[in-house]
């Protein structure tokens, strides 16, 4: 064999992922928060970046909106006299200059900032405040409570490892498993703190006697009972049932409550009645976690008989190029300046016509999906059909991962609400007459059943199955316990009411 050097000719195609594609790509899949935080961000970081100002976006004089704010400006009014009336006389002029030193020697000047200017003013963050927690609620308690130093020290370990429902549990360490670790957090709180195992069931105690009832407890029996004892429920089988019958309690097995207890089932209904009423998580009223709004992305408006689709704008700052920077390339900067300016216009440019495209695919994607679900925009989720990514990508001419990326995280504002827009592609699912139904529509159906059921006799899933069957729906059981469990909904046995 011998070893020769040859050159050989190939054509290839290849896909290159330039700077630009790469962002224009990245901006698509942005939501709408995460675009306005990096726009914040190159207008920081790019100096040919700027912010146009209202102003520019509306023609040269006063717009009609602020023609409007004029009109409604009040009229500076003439300084009218003040009179006393005193019966037939007459009336007698009121001495202002008199009644305002009197006012002021009395010492009632109420504070005034109109002469203040900003900088003599506080700032902002002085004035933000923060709700308290769980754990600021108890501290607050165990200050105004008779706890000794030493006390204080173990309830502040005991305080500090609640969970956010208000349960006394500690993670597991290296050497030991998950479930000693949530029996018995005390054991290591007793260590961590360097007292007996007696004094810190001690302390426990008394930070379970705090606001609010049940807090502090290491699992759902001891939360419970605290309540009953807090509530000095009269009824005995109240703590019976909690110390001994929790799972048929779930269960709703009241026979079997009653049997073992000896007692009628209308006492236990009385008692669960009693326990329905306790709260199983008492660190929910002081969570921390705020309500999400959502600000969507676009809008879908009637109009007549045809919807309309509209960009929100809104909160969107509106990038131009810098005069000061045009200027200086049109003077003629030369070396590095000139370098400088042109590839920080290239990265401004790109920047400007990606939000441009972005805001394109979203009103095109919308437009489509228009289009195909105008019955749900007209009657509502039970007229949502079935979509798939390719129907939209070959309606408006692009690709489907594009359409994918568009609907992640995008929100539209509809007459039927506020959806993300991956909510309106579903699967499909045949029909009787054969023609298709969106899972999403299956799943209303489900849900419209469930609240319109006896609660004392709630439906099984069979019977489910036949009712969606009369509706021309022919699904499986398994699919409806699937679709219930995604709902949220609980098994029948659960759902019945005794009361």
């Amino acid at each position: 064999m011998s070893l020769e050097l040859r050159q050989h000719l190939k054509m290839t195609q290849q896909l290159v992922m330039t700077p630009q594609l790469q962002q224009a790509i990245k901006l698509l899949q942005l939501s709408r928060l995460e675009l306005v935080d990096l726009i914040r961000t190159e207008i920081n970081e790019n100096p040919l970046l700027d912010e146009a100002p209202e102003e520019d976006e509306r023609a040269e004089g006063a717009s009609p909106a602020e023609a409007s704010l004029e009109r409604l400006e009040p009229a500076p009014k003439e300084p009218e006299k003040s009179e006393e009336v005193k019966g037939e006389e007459g009336s007698n002029e009121i001495d202002w200059d008199q009644y305002l030193e009197h006012y002021q020697l009395q010492g009632h000047t109420a504070p005034s900032n109109k002469n203040l200017g900003d900088e003599d003013l506080p700032g902002y963050e002085a004035s933000l405040t923060r709700k308290g927690d769980l754990g600021d609620h108890l501290v607050w308690q165990m200050r105004l409570s008779a706890f000794t130093p030493e006390e204080e020290q173990v309830a502040m370990l005991i305080i500090g490892n609640l969970d956010a429902d208000g349960y006394f549990r500690m993670p597991a360490v290296e050497g030991e498993d998950d479930d000693s670790a949530v029996r018995d957090p005390l054991v290591r709180v007793a260590f961590e703190a360097g007292v007996g195992i007696e004094f810190a069931e001690k302390v426990l105690k008394k930070v379970q006697s705090l606001d609010p009832p049940g807090v502090a407890a290491r699992d759902l029996r001891e939360c419970l009972l605290l309540q009953a004892r807090h509530l000095n429920a009269d009824l005995p089988e109240v703590v019976a049932i909690v110390e001994r019958h929790l799972k048929h309690l779930e269960s709703k097995n009241y026979a079997a409550i009653a049997r073992d207890l000896k007692i009628p089932i209308e006492q236990v209904v009385k008692a669960v009645k009693v326990i329905a009423a306790f709260e199983p998580k008492p660190g929910r009223a002081y969570t921390s976690e705020e309500a999400q709004y959502i600000t969507p992305d676009v809008h879908v408006q009637k109009v007549g008989d045809r919807y309309v689709v509209v960009l929100n704008d809104d909160g969107l700052s509106k990038l131009r190029i810098s005069g000061m920077y045009r200027q200086a390339l049109k003077n003629g900067s030369a070396g590095a300046a000139k370098e400088y300016i042109q590839d920080k216009l290239r990265s401004a440019v790109w920047l400007i016509r990606s939000i441009h495209q972005r805001q394109r695919t979203i009103y095109k994607v919308t437009e489509s999906i228009v289009k195909f679900q105008k019955d749900f925009f007209d009657k509502g989720i039970a007229y949502l059909k079935p979509l798939i990514l390719r129907d939209v990508a070959e309606d408006i001419g692009m690709h489907e991962s594009t359409v994918s990326r568009v609907t992640t995280n995008k929100y539209v504002h509809t007459p039927q609400g506020i959806y993300e827009l991956k909510f309106f592609f579903n699967s499909a699912i045949a029909r009787t007459g054969g023609d298709e139904i969106a899972s999403e529509a299956v799943k209303n159906h489900i849900k419209q059943i469930v609240a319109a059921e006896d609660p004392k006799r709630p439906h099984s899933d069979q019977k489910i199955v036949e009712l969606l069957k009369g509706q021309n729906i022919e699904i499986a059981r398994r699919t409806v316990a699937k679709y219930r469990e995604v709902l949220g909904i609980l098994p029948s046995s659960k759902r019945k009411k005794f009361f």
